[in-house]
C-alpha cells in the first residue's frame, strides 16, 4: 500500500501524528474514521497525489498516531484532534489546505473548519451529519443500527472489556454490518491486515472508546454552543454518502448540512454503504477530483 508515499511522524498538538506524504500542487489532508486508520485511502491516495500534495494522517489514538492517556473522552474531543491536525500540517509547510474525512475524521474535518477556518480552503465530509444532529435524531431504528454511538461511550471499562475480549471479531463485525454486502469483501486484505493489528491492542480499544465518549458529551456541547452563536463552516462544503449508508437512511444528507455551511453546499450519492472510498473508489474520486479541483 501507498507505494512511493514517505512516512513521517509530525508533532500534533498533544499527540504524535502518523502522516503518509505524496505528491505535489495544493496540499490535502485526508482522514479516516472507525474503526480504521489512514490505510482506508490507499485506493485513491496514489491518483489524489498526481494533483495534490497529499497528506494521509492517522488520527490520535488510531493507527500508528500516539494515545494520549484520557478519562471521559477529554483528550478525544474533536476540538483536540483537529488541534492535531491543524499543527501537524502547519508542520509539513501547509498552513492551508483542502481536507477531506470519513466517518470520525469526518468530525474531526468539520471542527477543524469551525476552529481554524483560515487554514481550510475546501471541506469534504464522507457519509456523516453533524454529531449534534445525530443525538436529536436519535430514534429507536438508528438507536439499532447505531448502537456503538452509545455502547462506546458508557463509562469505562466496560466497552474495552467486552471488546478486547476478542477485537478481531469485534472489528471485522463492524466493518461488515455498515458495507452494502454485510461482508468484509470491499477491503483490500493489505487494510484489513492493518486495521486488525491496529485494533487489537487494549491502549487502542480504549482511545476509540474515548473518542466516542467524547462524543456523547465535549462534542455535543461544542455543536451547541457553534448553533447557538450561528457559527458556520466558512469553506465550501461537499457532502458525500453512500446510498445504504446512515445519513441517507435519515432524509436528504444535505438538509442536515445546510444550518451548518455559511457558503457553498454541494451533495453527491454513491453506491454502497458507509465505507465509500472502498465500496465506491472511483465514484468518490471522481466526485473529490471535481470537488477539490475547481
Amino acid at each position: 500500500m501507498f507505494e512511493g508515499f514517505e512516512t513521517r511522524i509530525v508533532p500534533g498538538a498533544g499527540a504524535d501524528i502518523f502522516c503518509r506524504i505524496a505528491g505535489s500542487g495544493p496540499p490535502l489532508l485526508l482522514l479516516h474514521g472507525y474503526p480504521q486508520t489512514g490505510a482506508m485511502w490507499a485506493g485513491i491516495a496514489p491518483r489524489l497525489a498526481e494533483r495534490f500534495t497529499v497528506v494521509v494522517a492517522d488520527l490520535r489514538g488510531y493507527g500508528q498516531s500516539s494515545q494520549p492517556d484520557s478519562r471521559s473522552g477529554e483528550h478525544y474531543a474533536k476540538r483536540s484532534m483537529s488541534n492535531d491536525m491543524a499543527a501537524a500540517m502547519r508542520e509539513l509547510g501547509h498552513e492551508r489546505f483542502h481536507l477531506a474525512g470519513h466517518d470520525r475524521g469526518g468530525r474531526v474535518a468539520y471542527r477543524l473548519a469551525l476552529d481554524h477556518p483560515e487554514a481550510v480552503s475546501r471541506l469534504a465530509v464522507l457519509d456523516i451529519v453533524p454529531t449534534l444532529t445525530m443525538w436529536e435524531r436519535m430514534d429507536a431504528a438508528r438507536a439499532l443500527s447505531g448502537y456503538h454511538w452509545s455502547f462506546l461511550a458508557q463509562p469505562n471499562p466496560l466497552p474495552e472489556r467486552l471488546i478486547g475480549a476478542d477485537p478481531v471479531f469485534y472489528l471485522d463485525h463492524t466493518l461488515a454490518s455498515w458495507t452494502a454486502s454485510h461482508s468484509t469483501s470491499a477491503f483490500s486484505p493489505e487494510a484489513l491486515s492493518e486495521y486488525r493489528r491496529a485494533f487489537n491492542r487494549p491502549e487502542a480499544i480504549h482511545a476509540a472508546c474515548e473518542d466516542y465518549r467524547a462524543g456523547a458529551t465535549i462534542d455535543r456541547t461544542h455543536d451547541e454552543a457553534d448553533r447557538a452563536a450561528n457559527r458556520r463552516i466558512a469553506a465550501p462544503v461537499l457532502a458525500i454518502w453512500g446510498a445504504d449508508g446512515t445519513p441517507a437512511k435519515g432524509g436528504d444528507p444535505l438538509d442536515a448540512w445546510r444550518p451548518w455551511v455559511a457558503g457553498d453546499l454541494d451533495g453527491v450519492e454513491v453506491p454502497g454503504g458507509h465505507f465509500v472510498v472502498e465500496e465506491a473508489p472511483e465514484d468518490t474520486l471522481a466526485a473529490l477530483l471535481a470537488f477539490f479541483g475547481r
